[in-house]
């Protein structure tokens, strides 16, 4: 009998649909990165985007930059509306308050992959290393989600 449940077990297992990537959570000197990811880009695109949580629990803090090998120029942006129309800025920090969350969503603050070396493909994987302020460097891996992903 027992022989049997583990062959089933392994069975159904390996029937299993592959499940999608999730973001890694990561946390340093009172901060915490959660709900993580990048959204794919189309085959001939020069540019992705990312977005992310950051929980403070201690004092404040300053995103400066991010480090990734996925792009030949990372930056921090930010959406205005300007003429009534929405453009993207570059961004010198992102201001992480005390005791807060600063979330990074589409539409807002956003992680800016320019020059991409290869496209961001759906399912794949972004490491990225956040540079704080105080906190230091923050590695996390955000998993590439749809081109219209929201969260």
């Amino acid at each position: 009998m027992k022989r049997r449940t583990f062959l089933l077990a392994a069975v159904s297992c390996a029937m299993l649909p592959t499940l999608p990537a999730v973001a890694q959570d990561a946390s340093a000197g009172g901060l915490t990165i959660t709900q993580g990811f990048a959204r794919s880009s189309p085959m001939m695109a020069n540019a992705g985007a990312g977005f992310l949580t950051i929980t403070n629990a201690g004092a404040a803090d300053r995103l400066l930059a991010f480090k990734t090998e996925a792009c030949e120029q990372p930056e921090l942006h930010t959406h205005i509306e300007q003429d009534g129309m929405m453009a993207m800025r570059k961004v010198d920090a992102i201001d992480v308050p005390a005791n807060s969350q600063t979330v990074l969503a589409p539409g807002g603050l956003h992680l800016m992959f320019i020059g991409l070396k290869s496209p961001l493909q759906e399912g794949g994987q972004v490491a990225v290393t956040l540079v704080f302020e105080k906190a230091g460097e923050i590695a996390v891996s955000l998993p590439v989600k749809g081109p219209g992903a929201m969260n």
